[in-house]
């Protein structure tokens, strides 16, 4: 190929891609570029024509104050000056601006850079393109704001929704330019995730009925209470806090006319906890167990996150008889409790505070023998004896018939609460039974021997009446 060729054959090429540029851009317009060059202060970017666009670094920096762009990232901007075949770009208009420029930026949804400068009534007075305008307090953001003061001083990004008497009543909304940024996101989104999905996010607000979660950039989901865990009877401030960082899982995708509404699940995200309940619980096995419900039957406990067993009422102590479970628990309560039963198939687990606590007639043959003095304390006067509390939750009976033989008054005068001296007997641990007697006397009666003499009486007074019908008979 010679010279003239060759260069005809570049004058061509040049030629056909003069035309694949796009047009020369304007003030204004809106366009998607790959970032081809970033120095200590500025961003190059491709505009697609013969041009390339620059842009001050500090305007790319993210949230937290960081520039995490790199060379080939796709930006979107817009064009804020055209000067000398250099196209300056921005994430928004800003500076000075006439009524042309106010205008075209409302009707081609340019967002504008704007300072809060006061609070009036209804909303506030924003200064953008060194003019002006009014926000309502409903459109300055997508959540309803608690202390407008706060915003005072702040710059944001606005959409010019209003432009009239020749831009001296100036209208704007952040909250449309922040809807217009959510729908894209949602979009976006919904590309890439489906119902079941399990997704990361970060808890960015706590409400009493659950938290949100931020999945993207402005889009929450909500995670109800009863989604938070397998634990029962919790506040979303028992389990999760605001920025932790979270596995959920994607329930339910719903439009709700104003928006999309996505239910989330933390407790669906993590294991079942009866999977692993062989590794941790066992029969006989002694825990803590915290009360979450009472019930008029017993009270429900967790021993283990998402693991609940029931203390029945009978269940609740040796010491003495417990009508209402309320009487020895409240919820919220942490109890030691000991492991009875377990039925993986019907996830009911049996617990039992007595039994946690220790029987105290176990054993009891070994501590109290036949004929030991030992100083109890009177509770209570039935019409056959005196029960003597001999150490909590063992109780034995000095019979009426013994008590009568007392010389000594205090017996007769005892009052409850009073230690009195007293003599073991007859000990029946199976049937938790101790018959007791009075010091320096003899002790050969046993629980039957006084039920026998008791009834004597009356046998004797049976009998008499027997032989008085049969003599009148004859």
């Amino acid at each position: 190929m010679s010279d003239s060729q060759m260069e005809q054959s570049f004058a061509e090429m040049f030629e056909a891609s003069e035309m694949e540029m796009k047009p020369d851009l304007r003030v204004g317009d809106r366009i998607k570029g790959r970032i081809i060059a970033v120095s200590e202060e500025m961003v190059y970017v491709d505009t697609g024509t013969k041009s390339d666009g620059v842009i001050e670094k500090q305007e790319l920096l993210d949230k937290d104050g960081t520039f995490a762009l790199r060379e080939g990232d796709e930006v979107e901007l817009f064009v804020v000056a055209v000067q000398g075949g250099q196209i300056r770009l921005a994430k928004a208009l800003s500076g000075e601006g006439g009524l042309e420029q106010l205008r075209q930026a409302m009707e081609e949804g340019i967002p504008v850079e704007g300072k809060i400068k006061d609070t009036c009534k209804g909303g506030f007075r924003v200064r953008i393109l060194d003019k002006t305008a009014f926000c309502p307090l409903s459109q300055v953001d997508r959540r309803p704001v608690d202390d407008p003061e706060a915003l005072v001083g702040e710059t944001m990004q606005f959409l010019i929704t209003k432009v009239e008497e020749r831009g001296r009543n100036i209208v704007v909304s952040r909250r449309a330019l922040l809807d217009q940024e959510l729908a894209a996101t949602l979009a976006e989104f919904l590309e890439k995730a489906s119902v079941g999905d399990l997704l990361q996010g970060t808890v960015s607000r706590l409400a009493p009925f659950g938290a949100f979660v931020e999945l993207a950039p402005g889009l929450e989901g909500l995670v109800h209470v009863s989604e938070l865990g397998w634990s029962r009877n919790v506040s979303p401030e028992d389990v999760v806090a605001l920025g932790d960082q979270v596995t959920v899982k994607l329930l339910k995708v719903e439009d709700q006319g104003k928006g999309i509404r996505l239910e989330l699940s933390m407790k669906q995200a993590m294991e079942d906890p009866w999977s692993r309940l062989a590794d941790e619980i066992q029969v006989g096995g002694k825990l803590s167990g915290r009360v979450t419900n009472l019930a008029p039957f017993g009270a429900f406990m967790e021993i283990a996150p998402g693991i609940e067993g029931l203390v029945h009422v009978s269940e609740m102590s040796y010491l003495k008889r417990v009508h209402k479970p309320g009487d020895m628990v409240s919820v919220g309560d942490s109890v030691p409790v000991m492991v009875k039963s377990i039925d993986p198939q019907s996830r009911r687990i049996a617990l039992s505070m007595r039994d946690a606590e220790g029987d105290p007639w176990e054993a009891v043959a070994e501590r109290f023998k036949k004929g030991q003095v030992v100083q109890g304390t009177m509770e209570k006067r039935e019409k056959f004896g005196m029960f003597v509390r001999l150490e909590p939750g063992v109780v034995g009976l000095l019979p009426l018939s013994r008590l009568e033989r007392a010389e000594d008054e205090t017996y007769a005068k005892a009052k409850p609460g009073d230690v009195l001296p007293v003599v073991v007997d007859v000990v029946d641990g199976d049937k938790r039974r101790i018959s007791l007697a009075l010091p320096g006397t003899e002790q050969n009666e046993d629980w039957r021997g006084h039920a026998a003499q008791e009834s004597a009486p009356m046998g004797s007074l049976g009998e008499q009446l027997k032989k008085a019908m049969e003599k009148k008979e004859e």
